[in-house]
């Protein structure tokens, strides 16, 4: 007779490990809002399994509204820390939306003690809160729509 093992083994599938640990990244700030999660590649490098395995990870922290995704561009952790809609002190725009800054207007071009750099920051949060709120109302929705194919699923 052999012994029983000290430790219960998890029978968890291997992306909801993935998704804790990457949940656990996120609630202790390793990974900020609007900061870029890592690619499915570096995920199946990184936990060692399958891309369907990583991206079912992802959907798992997407689906629990932690983070979102853009298409062509990537996953990106959602700012779900602060409810009162107010942008945490720390946050950062995106780099693509950075990236494509050079293209604003006059106003928005405006930096740090010159006329319109108010104007500038506050436009900018308010397209970021819009930006947010939109996403946030899309993902809302997402949710909605998959619990209704469920319950159409079970119906058939």
């Amino acid at each position: 007779m052999t012994p029983a093992p000290d430790k219960k083994q998890d029978r968890r599938p291997p992306y909801q490990h993935a998704a804790d640990e990457l949940r656990r990244d996120i609630k202790q700030g390793r990974f900020k809002p609007g900061q870029q999660m890592p690619s499915v590649r570096e995920l199946q490098e990184r936990f060692g399994v399958a891309n369907m395995t990583a991206r079912s990870a992802l959907n798992v922290l997407r689906d629990e509204g932690l983070i979102y995704t853009i298409h062509g561009r990537g996953s990106f952790v959602a700012d779900v820390a602060d409810p009162s809609g107010e942008f945490p002190v720390d946050y950062n725009a995106p780099a693509w939306y950075l990236s494509k800054k050079g293209n604003a207007g006059p106003d928005e071009e405006a930096g740090e003690g010159e006329p319109g750099a108010e104007t500038a920051d506050s436009s900018l949060t308010e397209l970021l809160t819009a930006l947010r709120d939109e996403i946030r109302a899309l993902s809302a929705e997402h949710q909605e729509l998959r619990r209704e194919v469920e319950k159409l699923k079970k119906a058939q």
